[in-house]
């Protein structure tokens, strides 16, 4: 079972790119973040045609996540507990209906900054809510995977230049606590356990020739409940989709279940 997440940053814009990606790579499950368009306007025409199933939940022009399924998705659920008033597309949660079912969890965590601005502290909340969330999601006992667009730099070895991230919201002690926290009730942090070592990033900034002098991050993240754990061969980053013609800031990483 092969399951990914890739931020495409604006599906309209970036379709050519997803379907050539899903044609080559063949995942099983695709999570998608920054769709940034509303349900309905979603090309899910081309996605279907490849076998996927579509699920969205949309926002427009800002935000917006999906599931693209090979397998049926039931219990879906959108929006991430906690605070009602929080309208932002950001989190879609199914169970994949397989031989061996596995709870997705999609996610486009807040960026933040500036960390002066009302918007770090959204982050934090919002950080503190998908804690209580996979709290929950322990309890049930089953394999889960969630991931997505974490927007947090886990750790110095997760930048080309960690110097330039310090007091980022991406970097911030405040931030990679409540990363810690999450990853310490019990999760894997799959794409670490596989590659240990530095030089390694998921996201590179269009401006000023970051993907040219590879200043990178690793910013996108698959964390895995400990029976998904148990059933990971592999993980990895499809880096070189980044040097294609208009391509989305950051590319897709996947695991490989057994199951």
């Amino acid at each position: 079972m092969k399951i990914a997440t890739f931020n495409i940053n604006g599906i309209r814009a970036r379709l050519p790119r997803l379907i050539d990606w899903l044609v080559e790579s063949r995942p099983d499950v695709a999570l998608l973040q920054e769709i940034k368009c509303i349900d309905a306007a979603f090309p899910a025409s081309g996605i279907e045609d490849l076998g996927y199933t579509v699920v969205t939940h949309g926002q427009k022009s800002f935000n917006g996540v999906a599931i693209l399924s090979k397998y049926p998705l039931v219990d879906i659920t959108r929006g991430l507990a906690g605070d009602e008033a929080d309208t932002q597309a950001r989190w879609l949660e199914a169970v994949l209906d397989a031989p061996a079912p596995i709870h997705l969890c999609c996610l486009y965590l807040p960026n933040g900054n500036p960390v002066d601005s009302e918007k770090f502290p959204y982050k934090l909340a919002w950080m503190d809510r998908m804690g209580n969330r996979l709290v929950d999601l322990l309890r049930m006992e089953t394999p889960a995977v969630v991931a997505g667009d974490f927007n947090v730099i886990p750790h110095g070895r997760d930048a080309a230049l960690p110097e330039k991230w310090r007091g980022d919201a991406l970097f911030h002690p405040e931030t990679l606590a409540r990363w810690r926290r999450m990853v310490n009730l019990g999760f894997t942090d799959a794409f670490r356990v596989m590659t240990p070592t530095p030089g390694h990033y998921t996201f590179w900034d269009y401006q000023g020739g970051g993907w040219q002098r590879d200043e990178g991050i690793r910013i996108d993240h698959i964390l895995l409940s400990p029976q998904g754990a148990d059933l990971l061969s592999d993980c990895r980053i499809d880096r070189d989709i980044r040097g294609l013609e208009k391509p989305s800031d950051h590319v897709p990483i996947w695991v490989e279940l057994d199951c």
